[in-house]
């Protein structure tokens, strides 16, 4: 089909261009002026429910809803004249006529589209006498989200979630009038593994977040654009930290994720497995201090000491009986600069007999069609395009397994996996006849409490790095929080430890190592660290194609 022309239309005396048929309120936001609205959602289509974002055409006897209004060539549209104002602040007296006016106690305070409005095109005196109508409070409707029903503007955006994009329809609107109100089906719950969305899609407090209740006010947090590492997926994320009143959250420095919009990865939504595994960037398994294995007992050592020391020693057992007997274990956890480095240190210069990146059991998952990908590693794409598992050496967890059991290594470098896991029960004895063994990473697990060698990595909230998610779209996540301990990004451990083998590396900074990347490896070509933006960009030479993010372009039911 032939694409739709531009037409010419006014709006608040501004001469500007839309494809025709674009609503108005689209082409307002596109050209930064703000209109008013709460049913009206990009992903979710625009029911006209809630009546908010009223607007004055030329020629039109009454106001009209934004929402449902398509732009026409020669269109004049006001939505900043007082009876543009008055319509608008209108609808906002029949939404906040039986609200509950508990702010100070609710935890969308800060970020409530009720407040903002209400002070921006309200500040009207209530004509409203009557006492307000009381519903349910507090309901549990699903193991993360709690429902007051009284705060409920019944805007419909969250059983329009549940409807159009989880496909679940676990909540309804029961009643008629102002006794309407928002309800789970008789005998469900909100359980799907999409749920906490309904939060962030809900404009008022009527939904909130059991994980984030009465933990912190928003205006003390720190955004940060980031992106969600549990799968392949990479879900383009807002990473909120209380930097500012950190005993608060003594434990807990970043206290939520939140989707942030990108249309080339996740829409406007992420999974519930994304959004609560903030909690394992402050867990109490992450390894702050480097560490030697002696006589049973780990013995600590300053961080770049041990990465020293550790290549030293790695070199010379090369040396001694030869590169074959080295397997090297990488994660998809890593990013591009990481696995940059790695392959430098472990390929070019230590020419290792064998090695393991691909994901296994430990690294995949459930996925479905939605957004959760089977590969819980957002950078195995990153891996293939970097060379990983084609030129270089490849193995499985069987192979690698037969090969300590039959003698034929003498060191083994894990890098955040743990073969001991995969292995099961007992696994530890097959370790006790290694010349070497060395993990890297950012938390504890069985194998970390067996090796030599111990060398603390930082999470990706305490690093800027990019990933390859499995379309091949190159994100970057950005440093929200300061590494814990002598956690140091991984990339900067190799370089040390290349250091040590004399063979030094330039690099000071992730932004360094990316370049040195795009230039050297041609899925990378023409890419720069500082223009990926917010929303990334594709690979030279991307995967397959994959399935777009749900709702992204799909308009709902628009007019």
């Amino acid at each position: 089909m032939p694409d739709k022309p531009k037409v010419k239309f006014t709006l608040d005396g501004r001469e500007l261009e839309a494809v025709e048929g674009t609503l108005v309120i689209d082409a307002a936001k596109a050209a930064g002026i703000e209109v008013p609205h709460y049913c009206y959602h990009p992903g979710l289509g625009n029911p006209g429910v809630c009546r908010l974002c009223m607007v004055e055409v030329e020629g039109a006897p009454k106001p009209m809803v934004s929402c449902r209004l398509p732009v026409k060539a020669g269109m004049v549209v006001k939505s900043d004249t007082a009876r543009a104002r008055k319509a608008q602040a209108s609808s906002l007296e029949f939404h906040l006529a039986n609200h509950p006016l508990d702010c100070p106690v609710c935890d969308q305070a800060g970020e409530c589209f009720l407040q903002d409005y209400y002070m921006r095109y309200g500040l009207y005196r209530s004509a409203v006498r009557e006492d307000k109508l009381h519903k349910e409070k507090r309901l549990d409707i699903g193991p993360t989200v709690v429902l007051d029903q009284e705060r409920c503007i019944l805007c419909t955006r969250c059983t329009r979630f549940l409807s159009q994009v989880t496909k679940t329809n676990e909540l309804g609107i029961f009643n008629r009038g102002d006794h309407d109100v928002l309800a789970p089906y008789p005998g469900r719950r909100v359980d799907n593994p999409y749920s906490g969305n309904i939060v962030d899609v809900c404009p008022v407090g009527a939904l909130t977040d059991k994980d984030f209740r009465f933990k912190v006010r928003v205006w003390y947090l720190d955004e940060t654009p980031s992106l969600c590492t549990t799968c392949a997926r990479g879900c383009s994320i807002d990473l909120h930290a209380n930097n500012r009143r950190p005993w608060h959250t003594p434990d807990e420095r970043v206290v939520r994720f939140k989707p942030r919009h990108n249309p080339e990865v996740n829409a406007w939504w992420m999974c519930d497995e994304g959004r609560y595994s903030y909690k394992q960037i402050d867990s109490r398994l992450r390894l702050k201090f480097a560490s030697r294995l002696v006589d049973g007992r780990p013995e600590a050592v300053a961080a770049k000491e041990a990465a020293a020391r550790a290549a030293q020693e790695l070199s010379a057992l090369v040396k001694a009986k030869g590169p074959q007997g080295l397997a090297v274990v990488l994660s998809g956890t890593l990013s591009n600069e990481d696995l940059f480095a790695a392959r430098r240190l472990f390929v070019e210069t230590l020419h290792c007999g064998m090695l393991l990146a691909a994901p296994g059991p430990d690294q995949l998952g459930e996925g479905d069609d939605v957004l959760r990908r089977k590969e819980r590693v957002p950078n195995h794409i990153g891996a293939l395009a970097l060379g990983f598992g084609a030129r270089i050496p490849d193995t499985t967890w069987g192979g690698l397994r037969a090969a300590v059991e039959g003698g034929k290594l003498w060191g083994l470098y894990v890098i955040d996996r743990d073969p001991l896991a995969v292995w099961g029960k007992g696994s530890e004895k097959l370790l006790s006849g290694l010349a070497f063994t060395a993990y890297q990473g950012s938390h504890a697990n069985r194998f970390s409490t067996a090796a030599q060698w111990v060398l603390p990595a930082c999470s990706f909230a305490e690093e800027d790095a990019t990933f390859t998610n499995f379309e091949g779209q190159v994100q970057r996540s950005r440093a929200a929080v300061p590494p814990l301990g002598e956690s140091r990004p991984d990339w900067e451990i190799f370089r040390d430890m290349l250091a040590a083998l004399e063979a030094p590396q330039a690099w000071t900074s992730a932004g360094g190592v990316f370049a040195e990347l795009a230039k050297a490896e041609p899925p990378f070509a023409s890419m720069a660290f500082e223009d990926l933006g917010m929303h990334g960009k594709r690979l030279a030479r991307a995967p397959g194609p994959g399935s777009g993010p749900p709702g992204a372009g799909s308009g709902g039911d628009r007019a």
